[in-house]
């Protein structure tokens, strides 16, 4: 990922980088060196807005007492404007504290920015693609491919609020066994839906393997009228089932790719690079052995036996049309981790054929969603839908709504039951399985997408009351006591940051819930509306944080409700 990481440019001097720069400014005046310079925030408030480990780390080089090391820094450290207290804090941290103008005035930063706070142009200029669902036509959308879009579609947007210019692409896989084994399940069991068919077909391939294979040549050779029109009507059908659940999920795509042109393309240049030894025949297939490139990979076919192009050629084909495409600097592939192997050996081809693609190629491996039934498969039928969940998810939110007298109740229900499946997914590393909990993905307790759009909805309601009663935003009045909201609202930038640098929406997600948990336990100590001359303060707060839920959740794909 070096070359992503090239990418990174300080775009502005953020608190944390001038806390960074005097230190190392007070350790150059001692004739003390060290990089790098970590900075944290304390768990505790008490312990500062940040602390540095510094003295601790040099008082191990130098041979030092790091209590005695950290008060010598501080002495030496040009105070900036924005610190109001540096303190040294056993066994040698060095922690600072911000001012309340400081807060202030990044609070009415994030009141003049509105839904840009947050941004970076650490990726200006930069052109990325991103594939991501990737389901296959002729098979049914399962929950796997929505860890894929979810997964995708947020590292799309925070990839873009880093200033690079974006493109979302699907790779479908409409040729290949599955369909054959699709289509011939449907010629023997008409009223069969296209899932079920396949489902058949797969089930019942090894007795009727021969008919399975040739429909797969008839395909490909699209040489029978009859499997032709199957085949068409079956794409079509699929294509326009995944449409509507993208709409529903709120992705849209730029590119779509097919394995039916991908896979002529792969073949052409797997066929011309046998004769340099990048590629061998064998037993009338053609290989590509990895474990000559590196002894951690393993041979891979790339044209079967038949003369027909394996997944693996249909890579190569793909790589070199998304560069036709749209050439990037940049290209991104969420898939399931279960493929890790697999793009290793197909990441090692591509390096021998066009080593500057290979480059710019990076594999985003996701867990499995699993349901308390366990794992899902497709080819004995027992697969859990997309559809089916959302649906039952939404059935739930329902019936939790069935009371409220808010209009649209359909319409908030799917944003809400969408907002759970994605956050379930998002809250942790894309690299872990995930146990979807139906019940605890729409608690209001905190650590759900519900409890996060509930927030944002309670902070609208909170600014709608505050304009019947004519009460102005101001922080102009700086109130003694620095809450923790306001602590929490200046970190979103560096959070944002972070979570494109690591290529990881867990860190906005983590964020968000204890911003949410924040202002939730400040609403319940504090009046807002009616909090006398407090009231307008207090009430920029609320906005503030109506301002950054709703920027969060937009990177996490989540819509933000203004009343549940």
């Amino acid at each position: 990922m070096a070359h992503f990481r090239y990418y990174i440019k300080m775009a502005s001097i953020t608190i944390k980088e001038t806390i960074t720069r005097s230190i190392a400014e007070a350790l150059e005046k001692m004739g003390l060196f060290y990089s790098p310079i970590v900075l944290e925030h304390p768990e505790n408030p008490l312990h500062g807005d940040y602390s540095s480990n510094i003295a601790l780390v040099l008082g191990k080089k130098e041979n030092a007492d790091p209590q005695s090391l950290a008060e010598k820094i501080i002495e030496h450290i040009k105070k900036p404007k924005e610190i109001f207290k540096v303190e040294v804090a056993r066994p040698g941290f060095i922690n600072f504290f911000l001012s309340g103008a400081f807060f202030s005035k990044a609070l009415a930063g994030i009141l003049k920015e509105k839904d840009n706070y947050g941004k970076n142009n650490i990726l200006k200029n930069k052109k990325i693609i991103i594939e991501y669902t990737d389901p296959n036509p002729f098979k049914e959308f399962h929950i796997g491919h929505l860890m894929s879009n979810a997964i995708g579609e947020s590292l799309s947007r925070i990839i873009e609020f880093s200033g690079a210019e974006v493109k979302r692409a699907n790779y479908q896989g409409d040729v290949g066994l599955h369909v054959a084994k699709a289509i011939w399940g449907k010629i023997q069991k008409t009223d069969l839906s296209w899932g079920a068919a396949y489902a058949h077909g797969a089930n019942n391939y090894e007795v009727n393997k021969k008919e399975v294979d040739e429909i797969n040549k008839k395909i490909y050779e699209k040489n029978d009228g009859a499997i032709n029109e199957i085949y068409e009507l079956g794409r079509a059908w699929s294509l326009e089932q995944f449409e509507k659940i993208y709409k529903r999920m709120g992705t849209r795509f730029d590119f779509y790719f097919f394995e039916s042109e991908t896979g002529g393309v792969g073949k052409q240049i797997v066929e011309e690079n046998i004769e340099n030894g990048i590629f061998e025949k064998s037993d009338g297939a053609v290989v590509f052995h990895g474990e000559k490139f590196d002894n951690k990979l393993h041979t891979r076919v790339f044209i079967t036996k038949d003369k027909l192009p394996a997944y693996e050629a249909k890579e190569i084909g793909l790589i070199k049309i998304k560069n036709e495409r749209y050439p990037h600097d940049s290209s991104f592939v969420v898939t399931g981790n279960e493929v890790k192997e697999y793009f290793l050996v197909v990441h090692k081809a591509i390096e021998q054929i066009f080593p500057e693609l290979a480059k710019k190629m990076k594999h985003i491996p996701h867990g499995m969603l699993r349901l308390s039934s366990g794992k899902m498969s497709s080819r004995t039928g027992d697969v859990v839908f997309a559809e089916f969940l959302l649906d039952n998810v939404k059935n739930k939110v329902l019936e939790k709504m069935k009371d409220s007298k808010i209009p649209n109740k359909e319409t908030v229900a799917d944003k809400v039951s969408v907002g759970a499946v994605k956050y379930s997914i998002l809250k942790q590393s894309a690299g872990n399985d995930i146990v979807f909990d139906p019940e605890k993905s729409l608690s209001f307790e905190g650590d759900s997408g519900p409890y996060l759009q509930y927030t944002h909805a309670r902070t609208c309601s909170v600014i709608e009351k505050a304009k019947e009663e004519n009460i102005k935003v101001s922080v102009k009045k700086i109130p003694e006591q620095v809450e923790d909201i306001e602590r929490l609202l200046e970190r979103f930038p560096e959070i944002t940051k972070r979570a494109c640098k690591e290529l990881e929406p867990h860190h906005v997600a983590t964020y968000l819930t204890q911003l949410a948990g924040a202002f939730n336990a400040f609403y319940a100590k504090n009046r807002i509306v009616e909090a006398g001359e407090n009231a307008p303060y207090r009430l920029a707060l609320a906005k503030a944080v109506s301002i950054v839920l709703k920027n969060g959740l937009w990177l996490l794909g989540i819509e933000a409700p203004e009343r549940m």
